[in-house]
């Protein structure tokens, strides 16, 4: 979009509630929202995002020009997002927002109080929340209850991450959504010796990086690799943030080429641990488009993905599907193994992919348009545009009929 444009349409106030808060590096959530709310910065409009105060030991005012807001939360495995958005939402109703922003599903009932109050509420309710194995039973039915009842509480609000997932969504609860994905960055390698900190060398290591819960399927992964020859080390970064059975299951692995790294909280040394990898392996298979997976082909990575309806969305033929088996994975990583060629094939073309859909400029794009619809008091999920359309015309015509902001 040209200076010309962005000076023509009118600002808006923009609320983002429901993650940790920025800048965090736990999940794909405070990556987002890191990534998008500057760029929403950048193009005029006021941005606030909710932050949690026990998980920032420094507390800045503002964030690359958003503000940032630090409220109280229970801090336990249950708690800490829905006290948190309690709060937020007790807050964020006296900000005079244009539109108020919600990450996740499980924070849909916390949307009707801003919903009666008149207020434009948008939620992005990313997985399956409700088939993950870290939930108890009434957790899975609290996550179901809110996915059954989003699309009543933000009729015109409901964004989806996939369209596989705007499929599950329609079918399943009979509730229409805007497919928008999640955005990565092109990356390249700058301090190899980055990942020698880990007990790593460039190229000598295959690389898992997620959130050790059973629907991730580590465990299926460390199975496959110790079928495979090779001098290679499968390094493994990323824990649960609770204790866990099926961790301390997956650490009495006997190969002593599995290397475990725990959480990697520096945004630096994930992207060396990405770009020096020989290989990556995603074993995702709960999700909608994964941010994990966009940032291995973002940053050139060989990626070897679970084969679901979602993750073939993304990947298309820049990379490897492989089954929910251990076979079907050792055979291929021991084919990549035994032939270099081919990984450095897959390497080489993975950025395009990114450059193709999901750069965080044609992200912002679309949530931009989303955020200007609902402001106009248009229904996005009914008129917004896919993923390849250029937004600037439509957002034009929805720049007159939003009223002029003023700050925070």
């Amino acid at each position: 979009m040209d200076k010309r444009e962005l000076e023509d349409r009118k600002k808006l106030r923009i609320a983002m509630v429901g993650s940790r808060g920025i800048p965090h590096t736990y999940s794909g959530y405070e990556e987002f929202i890191g990534e998008m709310a500057p760029r929403l910065v950048e193009r005029g409009h006021e941005l606030i995002v909710y932050c949690r105060s026990s998980l920032f030991r420094e507390r800045p005012k503002t964030y690359e020009g958003v503000r940032l807001i630090y409220l109280p939360s229970i801090e336990t495995k249950t708690m800490g997002t829905l006290t948190h958005t309690l709060m937020s939402m007790g807050d964020v109703l006296f900000r005079g927002a244009d539109v108020i922003f919600v990450v996740n599903v499980v924070n849909a009932f916390h949307c009707i109080l801003p919903r009666l109050l008149g207020k434009n509420v948008a939620i992005n309710v990313d997985g399956l929340d409700w088939k993950r194995g870290k939930w108890g039973r009434f957790g899975k039915k609290y996550f179901y209850w809110n996915a059954k009842w989003v699309g009543r509480i933000c009729p015109k609000g409901v964004v989806t991450d996939a369209r596989e997932m705007r499929r599950v969504y329609l079918e399943e609860f009979g509730t229409p959504s805007v497919s928008i994905a999640y955005g990565a960055n092109m990356e390249k390698a700058a301090d190899p010796d980055v990942v020698r900190q880990y007990g790593l060398e460039p190229s000598q290591y295959y690389l898992v990086a997620s959130r050790l819960v059973p629907e991730n399927n580590a465990d299926l992964i460390v199975r496959a690799f110790e079928k495979v020859k090779t001098p290679r080390l499968l390094a493994i970064a990323g824990n649960a943030n609770y204790r866990s059975a099926f961790v301390d299951r997956l650490k009495e692995t006997k190969d002593t080429r599995v290397k475990f790294l725990g959480h990697v909280g520096n945004a630096e040394h994930v992207k060396e641990l990405h770009c020096n990898a020989y290989a990556y392996l995603h074993g995702h298979s709960l999700g909608g488009t994964n941010p994990a997976l966009l940032k291995a082909l973002g940053c050139g990575n060989c990626v070897l993905a679970l084969n679901t309806p979602f993750n073939a969305e993304v990947l298309r033929d820049y990379g490897i599907l492989f089954e929910r088996n251990p076979l079907d994975l050792a055979t291929k990583l021991q084919h990549i193994e035994d032939h270099p060629e081919c990984a450095a094939q897959y390497r080489s073309r993975a950025p395009e992919r990114i450059r193709e859909a999901y750069t965080w400029d044609k992200i912002t794009d679309q949530y931009e348009e989303l955020f200007l619809q609902l402001a106009a008091g248009e229904d996005p999920t009914r008129v917004h545009s896919s993923l390849n359309q250029s937004v600037a015309a439509r957002s034009q015509s929805l720049s007159a009929a939003v009223s002029t902001s003023k700050g925070f």
